[in-house]
């Protein structure tokens, strides 16, 4: 088996080529509505900003308004009143108006990321799948997806936004206000953003550990509710609970600090949010105190410094939410990026059956350098023939079914079928080609008709029935109350092995391959449930080219030929009787288990 390798590690990345990859998802090429959508929300976005800047003028006129001596003008107070109440809500309005109009591009691209990044993981190989924890690898998309819409909120319609909004209130500032003010503004906001982001930095990194400790005591919960059964054979609840506590307790100190972290960000960022607006509005009341501005500037300022704020007080949050969302679509992307061991060459045939022959042609392999599994393999399945391999563990048999699968490539040689070399053929039509009942039968958490039906796309009801009759398990079915629209529960658990065994046969048979390969397929099961298995296997393999890989040399001892293997090279090879006849590895292997079973037949004489 490939070496387990899971161990996290960590997302190397660049903001900025993260951004670009984005990009296309954001803009798409072949989408012009998508783009049209995103033109009219930022025009959505220019407006509620103009309408933000104009407020506070409308109010100071209000306020200077009702200050004049004498009656103050009452119509045109009453209207700059209603202008100024008219801005507030339009700026709500085009706020809300912005995002119904742009939720459908934010989504779309979450959509299609998504649908990348799943695709791409059913591409990877064999090897990755068993080296990584699904939790983890859950985890990670889930976290890429959920930041993609907040992240695309923040860059779009909050930095972009209060952006503009600097350059207008400066400019503002410096017209009615002088150029002090706008010294002032401009020094403290780009000190706010200074403290905010080393701050931010650090509270980052706290947040990946955490993260990073998250994933962990996920994985450690999965995998261990994924093998409840086994857990509770060996009474290891406790153990269990000790481990995930472990990452749980980690996990939340973790958290802990993340969470004071942020309490020192609020607590600075609002003493350099006062100390200028005492500057500003102290100021002010001198510029006043001296007949320069009037009560209304007073009010502007405060105004135009709150609106200001309001934005630059989420910065820590905005920055951070921006900063773990590029962090979290960069782990998106490496998994993307995560190499693609067997690939098809380029311009690649299908696979054409019309005698379906096995060969291997002198292979080579091995799932790491340093140790080689098949030794220059040989050997050849003739069309229509039932084929056995047998040997002891470690001898490369489930090596064989991998690479007959195109799970892997071998190191050197070749692998025929029909003469066609399977590294030139794809593998989609290879594996269309190969039906497989494996050892360990996993059912899809759907009905019994669902996992039947998936032996081919588009399996019609009378296909799937007259599978599940072919494989014999039609008469339990129909003994069930709900019939086909079972659910089989998760991997399939609530069957039995023997039932889950049938539903894998009804599957390959709704598929109807010329070649079934049998994976130790009753190693699991009770000597009469096996030969009931038996039977149904030699009635669907009649017809068809058949490689069988046995534990249990009883179960292929009426193959065509029988192939020892020893250390990853080819023993021995005949029949069950030429084979007892040399007196070899196999006849040794055969007499062990005939004595196992007569040693296990001897209390049950005992008992009768």
């Amino acid at each position: 088996m490939p070496p387990d390798s899971a161990t996290p590690t960590p997302v190397d990345h660049d903001s900025w080529k993260t951004l670009r990859r984005f990009l296309p998802y954001l803009w798409p090429a072949d989408r012009p509505d998508l783009r049209i959508r995103i033109v009219i929300a930022m025009l959505i976005v220019l407006a509620a900003k103009a309408i933000v800047l104009l407020t506070p003028l409308a109010l100071k006129r209000v306020v200077d308004t009702m200050a004049l001596d004498g009656d103050p003008a009452m119509t045109v107070a009453f209207l700059f009143v209603i202008a100024y109440a008219a801005g507030r809500f339009s700026s709500t309005m085009f706020d809300n108006l912005r995002n119904v109009v742009f939720e459908k591009v934010g989504q779309d691209a979450t959509r299609q990321l998504a649908e990348d990044v799943f695709a791409r993981l059913h591409r990877l190989s064999l090897r990755f799948h068993l080296s990584r924890r699904t939790g983890e690898v859950t985890k990670t998309i889930e976290r890429g997806t959920k930041s993609i819409d907040s992240m695309l909120y923040f860059l779009l319609f909050n930095i972009a936004p209060t952006i503009i909004e600097l350059i207008a209130v400066a400019v503002i500032f410096y017209t009615m206000f002088g150029v002090e003010l706008v010294m002032a503004t401009g020094i403290t906001v780009v000190l706010y953003m200074a403290v905010t982001r080393w701050i931010t930095e650090w509270r980052t990194k706290l947040r990946a550990r955490m993260n990073e400790l998250d994933g962990t005591a996920l994985s450690r919960a999965v995998d261990s509710l994924l093998n409840y059964e086994t857990v509770k054979y060996f009474g290891a609840e406790d153990r269990e609970h000790a481990r995930y506590a472990s990452s749980a307790r980690e996990y939340a100190e973790a958290a802990r600090k993340s969470e004071n972290s942020l309490g020192l960000l609020n607590v600075v960022q609002a003493l350099i949010m006062n100390l200028l607006m005492i500057a500003a509005l102290g100021f002010t009341v001198w510029e006043w105190s001296r007949g320069r501005l009037t009560v209304g500037d007073l009010v502007a300022v405060q105004t135009y410094l709150t609106q200001l704020f309001r934005p630059l007080d989420m910065l820590g949050w905005v920055y951070r939410t921006i900063r773990q969302g590029l962090i979290d679509m960069a782990a998106m992307f490496k998994l993307i990026d995560t190499e693609v061991e067997v690939r098809d060459a380029p311009g690649a045939p299908a696979l054409l059956v019309r005698r379906p022959t096995i060969t291997f042609d002198d292979v080579t392999f091995g799932y790491d350098r340093g140790r080689t599994i098949l030794h220059g393999l040989s050997f050849e399945v003739p069309a229509g023939g039932h084929v056995a391999l047998v040997g002891p563990s470690g001898a490369g048999k489930s090596t064989i079914a991998r690479l007959l699968f195109r799970f892997y490539d071998p190191w050197s040689g070749r692998i025929l079928i029909d003469g066609q070399d399977i590294a030139g053929v794809t593998q989609a039509s290879l594996r269309q080609n190969i039906g497989i009942v494996p050892q360990d039968s996993v059912l899809f958490n759907d009905t019994i008709g669902y996992n039947i039906g998936y032996g081919r796309e588009g399996a019609t009801h009378d296909e799937i029935v007259a599978a599940a009759r072919g494989a014999a398990i039609l008469p339990f079915i129909n003994r069930l109350p709900h019939g086909l629209d079972t659910e089989v529960g998760e991997r399939g658990l609530k069957l039995s092995g023997g039932e889950k065994q049938r539903v894998a046969i009804a599957r390959t048979l709704v598929k109807n391959p010329p070649i079934l390969l049998l994976d130790e397929a009753t190693s699991a099961l009770d000597s009469r449930t096996e030969q009931d298995i038996l039977a149904t296997l030699h009635k669907v393999s009649a017809n068809r080219t058949s490689l069988s890989i046995a534990h249990r040399l009883s179960t292929i001892a009426d193959s065509d030929q029988i192939l020892v293997l020893d250390g990853g090279m080819l023993a021995e090879s005949g029949t069950h009787a030429q084979l007892l006849r040399a007196d070899g590895l196999y006849a040794d292997m055969w007499q062990r288990q005939e004595s196992q079973s007569e040693e296990a037949a001897e209390p049950e004489t005992a008992t009768a």
